[in-house]
């Protein structure tokens, strides 16, 4: 008996979903007789009757409806491997690893990503979060194809991307608030502050204001957790903890002279020159959606 094919299955689906051999073939762009022949030839195979013609419309036999049931998985898996196939000759990269540091903001980042997919579905990304030092280690050591860091590492090239806000924030009942006055570093020096661990190989201790007392975490996620729960203090990024800020749990600092700063986030590829179409696509999307207004963004983020 001789095999069924792929194309034979697709008029068979083009049939039922359009209700009849002229309107598939219609959408097909094939004769009605093409697809007429084919369907028939797929039931003599099968030796199974699949349609049934009522009218002027075809409708699924029992048998017909369990094979186009089953045969749907076959019609996808055949679109995806067609789909990786017009990626590889199309030059995109199988995979690629992106390093961001985990001060970017969540939502911009999840916004690049999904545009990314939409352009080159077949491209797997492994995402590295990192925090200081361990973004830029990833250029050294050849393992990530782009990063996105706050620190640009001697014998690369970093293009500005945005500026990324920092504030001074407690809990609401946290002592530091009630004060009544400008805080100095001297008082925050007096309470427990919340620090971010460096994830690179020499580790920094960008942020820490020299507390009496020190917590270390490896995440930000953490960090917002023990604010919130009044467990110290800490400088987060707004983009962070936009609901906290909102809903009034997390208070900035009334800080001298000011309870902000700004930090340069850049781009930096691992080896411009012989970066592949997708790694240059995900830099694109980056850079155009760090420069897209921040109303668009909605976001508490600063925009370069």
């Amino acid at each position: 008996m001789a095999k069924v094919t792929l194309e034979q299955w697709r008029m068979l689906h083009a049939v039922v979903e359009h209700g009849g051999f002229a309107q598939a073939a219609e959408v097909l762009h094939k004769s009605q007789s093409t697809v007429s022949y084919a369907v028939n030839k797929l039931q003599q195979q099968l030796d199974v009757e699949i349609l049934v013609i009522k009218g002027r419309k075809a409708e699924l036999t029992e048998a017909g409806r369990v094979l186009i049931r089953r045969s749907q998985s076959l019609l996808k898996e055949s679109e995806a491997i067609e789909k990786v196939a017009d990626s590889l000759s199309q030059g995109w990269e199988g995979r690629i690893t992106l390093g961001v540091d985990v001060i970017f903001p969540p939502k911009l980042l999840s916004t690049c990503l999904k545009r990314l997919s939409t352009e080159c579905q077949q491209t797997h990304v492994e995402l590295v979060e990192t925090v200081l030092s361990g973004t830029t280690d990833m250029l050294a050591t050849g393992q990530g194809d782009l990063v996105i860091s706050g620190l640009v590492p001697q014998g690369f090239m970093g293009e500005p991307l945005m500026k990324v806000t920092f504030k001074a924030v407690a809990h609401k009942d946290h002592p530091l608030h009630q004060s009544g006055r400008p805080l100095s570093l001297d008082d925050l020096k007096q309470h427990r502050q919340i620090v971010i661990r460096d994830s690179g190989i020499k580790r920094q201790d960008a942020g820490w204001l020299e507390a009496v007392e020190r917590w270390t975490v490896s995440h930000i996620s953490t960090s917002v957790r023990m604010i919130s729960e009044g467990l110290g203090f800490a400088w987060l990024p707004t983009s962070h903890i936009e609901k906290e800020l909102e809903s009034g749990l997390l208070k900035p600092l009334d800080l001298l002279p000011h309870g902000s700063r700004r930090h340069q986030i850049y781009l930096i590829y691992s080896d411009q020159d012989y970066a592949g179409p997708a790694v240059k696509a995900l830099a694109d999307i980056f850079k155009e959606v760090c420069a897209a207004p921040l109303d668009s963004q909605i976001l508490t983020t600063d925009a370069v």
